[in-house]
């Protein structure tokens, strides 16, 4: 009560913020005509002052009251829009290191152009983020006429351009591009053996356009640079045979209750479990296929990847679904993003369950890949400098971006007052008499000529209403992954009268949907001026009847886990104080309900009686599904929080890596470095085979020889030494072994020529470092897989992955040190002639001779030089 009554009097943050935030936008509106008298020229100008008062050390923050009249009158004359306060109170949100949730329609690509303009003029480059290509370059289209018109560059950075181009694209004061892409140039970049072949600069400032699909729903999924493994194609298609001979039983075996099936599945994690009778059948079979010795058990050492296939293929089969998870097209397996029903080319399933679905389809099986680099978004947008992002749909999550990324949520006010009208859920007993009823809700719209958008949750779902109404007779368009290229089109005409949209989930499509339809689709270039203005008659003939009929009616097939997705698809309606409806419809057969609402709640509804086509509103009801759906999203945040929490061990080591490979890069000359790890390596090898804690007689002085002499090419007698001086000490020993080791490696220098061994040496490091890191990665992953296990002797398996992990990255790093040495003392004169195409009657030294682009790289890897350490 007395929270209540304190926030009666002083507001909640979100309106202290806005209160605050007010004051800056009615300073940005008084300056409103004094720049209205500004040339052209003049307002250009500005851009060029206000860096100029940067270099001279004003702040960001004290430019944004000018910057923002700037970028509003630029607008004006270029767009002919004017930004509405609401929108420049988003923009001061956005500048602030915060996420704005402002509603569909509100304007968020021209709210987006302050805060880039501004973070812009300290040229270090600005990010502006999208959800895929056709966003990216749409916006980029179109805002750069605004950024160019004030003096600022514009760059795009898509999937398949070059690498001129995208040094290009990121060298602009402003980017556009997408989420994956920035995240694989950052891991490419991090992969190179130059400076040059870099594109990216250091990450300044990103600005995240719907935000919450990039680091909430994408933050569970790792993006992977990945090299091919060993082929188990055969493995696979085998496994797949025995998956049709397996039966399924409902729950697993406990004390109360035996099946009779050989496994159970888990719909709400996603898993399979094996029963006592499926591993003996499974065990029968693998050895009838002669994949397992009958003497051993699918549980054994040996058999684990075998396990391993079983299980994922059990998994392909059983929890994943073509044209809901995937689609297959030309012979491949192609992810369906599940938040936003787009496609994910590229994209692929690991631990060998992408691999498991193609044996399912019987399309060809590629090859399982080992990871090169690997980066979470989560860990990606943290490495900028200063974030933003912005959405319809944030409130709900505002926790989630405040505890990982820093970010608060300010809730920006809409223009015009929302009067959408939201229906209560109607929840019928089957699936039938839902998709009846929705038949129905269409048809009325029809008959009313209002327009009508129908969200799916599946391509499978927008398919079955799309047949039912193609037998009905009722005109329709269908969006969803299969029609990507259309999408914008058809959005755009959404809003026409008794026009029928089935799409797949709304998040992330960026374009409105204008009530009569977007005019600009309707207008071309080639119309004269007369045309047009019948075209505009007709639109607004045309609005007006749509509004008149209610406006845009939502209608939702059924609930989505989370409660943000649905109000994603509800925010397609009311834009800009518009009229509209929404109302979802569930049955009781719908995943959500079967798997996460109690059996208590379905009982009583079964209790009722209800007759058949009726639908059920209760309180009890529509609180059970609220409740499943705040479950849902909380799982869902415990796993992104433990992926994050396993992630920031691997990302610490990451960072150690890159920093070093970046030092290395950096230096011309690593000589220091390599006659540091010198000592370090021959100091080690030395104090493990003779120990100051032992008697001269139990120190391993063969062995010690042997060993400088196979893996350092140093062929020395420390028994004589020993015998010659019998005070000689561990620390003499270390002294006399490097020295030579420092005089060996001299005389080499001399022979292959001083600049050549530098460019060896930095070579070797680079691609040392790389083959161990990547092998490391694998390791990482692979103790990631099986760390839960620790738990069941009580121990914490986060801590002792943080154990683990250290112990192995410790062990790299001293790994790497002595394959490093090793190398560099066995070169010799044969092999830098091979590896710099020096030629025996050549009057020039090995200084003076360039690499052949076509002759053997000098790193040892059998690949030509202009494919591997010469890639341009």
């Amino acid at each position: 009560m007395l929270i209540k009554f304190l926030k009666k009097i002083f507001g909640n943050y979100n309106d202290r913020i806005l209160k605050k935030y007010n004051k800056i936008v009615s300073e940005i509106n008084y300056l409103e005509k004094t720049f209205e008298k500004f040339s052209d020229i003049q307002l250009k100008e500005n851009t060029k002052l206000f860096q100029l008062r940067l270099k001279k050390g004003e702040s960001l923050n004290n430019l944004l009251v000018e910057s923002f009249a700037t970028v509003r009158e630029a607008s004006k004359r270029v767009f002919n829009m004017r930004h509405f306060d609401v929108q420049i109170l988003g923009g001061i949100v956005l500048n602030k290191q915060c996420v704005a949730e402002m509603r569909t329609g509100e304007g968020k690509t021209l709210t987006s152009t302050l805060p880039a303009y501004l973070n812009a003029l300290s040229k270090k480059g600005v990010h502006i983020v999208t959800m895929n290509d056709y966003l990216a370059e749409r916006d980029a289209k179109k805002n750069s006429l605004l950024f160019e018109f004030l003096g600022l560059t514009v760059g795009l950075n898509l999937s398949d351009m070059s690498f001129s181009q995208k040094k290009y694209a990121y060298s602009c004061d402003i980017t556009y591009g997408t989420n994956n892409e920035y995240g694989f140039d950052y891991l490419r970049d991090n992969m190179v053996f130059s400076n040059e072949e870099r594109v990216q600069r250091k990450l300044n400032y990103a600005l995240i356009d719907e935000v919450d699909s990039i680091l909430i729903d994408e933050a569970r999924t790792p993006l992977i640079i990945s090299g091919p493994s060993e082929d188990s194609s055969f493995l696979y298609q085998e496994i797949n045979k025995i998956v049709p001979l397996l039966i399924a039983q409902k729950k697993e075996d406990s004390d109360d209750f035996q099946g009779q099936g050989h496994f159970s599945v888990d719909e709400k994690e996603k898993q399979i479990y094996l029963t006592e009778r499926g591993l003996i059948k499974i065990e029968k079979l693998l050895i009838n296929k002669k994949l397992m010795k009958s003497s051993e058990s699918l549980y054994s050492s040996n058999n684990i990847i075998l396990m391993h296939h079983v299980i994922s293929a059990l998994r392909a089969h059983t929890l994943f679904i073509r044209d809901v998870d995937y689609l297959v097209k030309n012979q491949s397996v192609i992810i369906v993003d599940e938040h936003t029903g787009r496609t994910m080319p590229g994209r692929r399933w690991s631990d060998g369950l992408h691999q498991a679905i193609e044996a399912k389809e019987q399309v060809n099986i590629k090859n399982e890949n080992q990871t090169l680099a690997s980066i979470t978004f989560q860990n990606y947008f943290r490495l900028y400098k200063k974030i933003a992002g912005m959405t319809g749909t944030a409130e709900t999550e505002a926790f989630e971006f405040s505890s990982i990324y820093n970010l608060d949520t300010i809730v920006i006010p809409t223009n015009k007052p929302m009067i959408r009208k939201d229906m209560p859920d109607s929840v019928y007993m089957t699936e039938k008499e839902k998709i009846h009823a929705i038949l129905k809700d269409i048809q009325i719209c029809v008959q009313n000529n209002q327009p009508v958008l129908v969200g799916t949750v599946s391509i499978e779902k927008s398919e079955i209403i799309s047949k039912k109404l193609k037998d009905l007779k009722i005109k329709h368009n269908v969006l969803n992954a299969k029609f990507h290229a259309k999408e914008a089109e058809i959005i755009a005409q959404a809003g026409k009268a008794k026009s029928v949209t089935i799409a797949t989930n709304m998040a992330g499509r960026g374009t409105d949907i204008v009530l009569g339809g977007s005019i600009d689709f309707q207008l071309n270039k080639k119309m004269s001026l007369q045309e047009v203005k019948k075209a505009q008659i007709r639109w607004k003939k045309e609005h007006d009847l749509v509004v008149s009929s209610g406006g845009l009616h939502i209608i939702g097939t059924e609930r989505h886990e989370s409660r943000r997705i649905d109000n994603q698809l509800r925010g397609r309606s009311g834009r800009q104080g518009d009229s509209g409806s929404s109302r979802f419809y569930l049955s009781m057969e719908d995943s959500l309900m079967r798997i996460f609402i109690s059996e208590k709640i379905i009982n009583m509804m079964r209790k009722l009686g209800l007759s058949k086509n009726e639908a059920i509103e209760h309180p009890w009801v529509t609180k059970a599904i609220e409740n499943a759906q705040k479950k849902v999203e909380n799982r869902n945040f415990d796993i992104r929080k433990q992926l994050l929490e396993y992630d920031d061990v691997y990302n610490e080591q990451r960072r150690i890596i890159y920093a070093q490979r970046n030092k290395l890069i950096n230096s011309e000359n690593i000589k220091r470095i390599i006659n540091d790890i010198l000592i370090d390596v021959l100091s080690s090898i030395i104090k493990k085979h003779i120990n100051k804690k032992v008697g001269k007689n139990n120190w391993k002085v063969l062995d010690l020889e042997n060993k400088l002499n196979i893996e350092f090419n140093i062929y020395i007698s420390i028994s004589d030494w020993i015998n010659k001086d019998s005070n000689l000490t561990v620390d003499s020993i270390i002294e006399k072994v490097v020295n030579i080791a420092k005089k060996n490696y001299e005389d080499k220098e001399i022979l292959i020529g001083g600049s050549n061994v530098r460019i060896i040496e930095k070579a070797i490091m680079l691609e040392t470092l790389d083959d161990l890191w990547k092998d490391h990665l694998s390791a990482m992953n692979y103790l990631r897989q099986g760390i839960h296990l620790r738990g069941y002797a009580q121990k914490d398996p986060k801590q002792e992955y943080k154990r683990e992990s250290f112990n192995m990255f410790s062990s790299m790093l001293e790994f790497l040190k002595y394959e490093v040495i090793s190398f560099l003392s066995k070169l010799n004169v044969s092999d830098a002639k091979k590896y710099f195409n020096f030629k025996k009657n050549s009057d020039k030294s090995l200084d003076d001779v360039k690499i052949g682009r076509n002759t053997l790289c000098f790193c040892g890897s059998n690949k030509k030089y202009k494919y591997c350490h010469g890639i341009i």
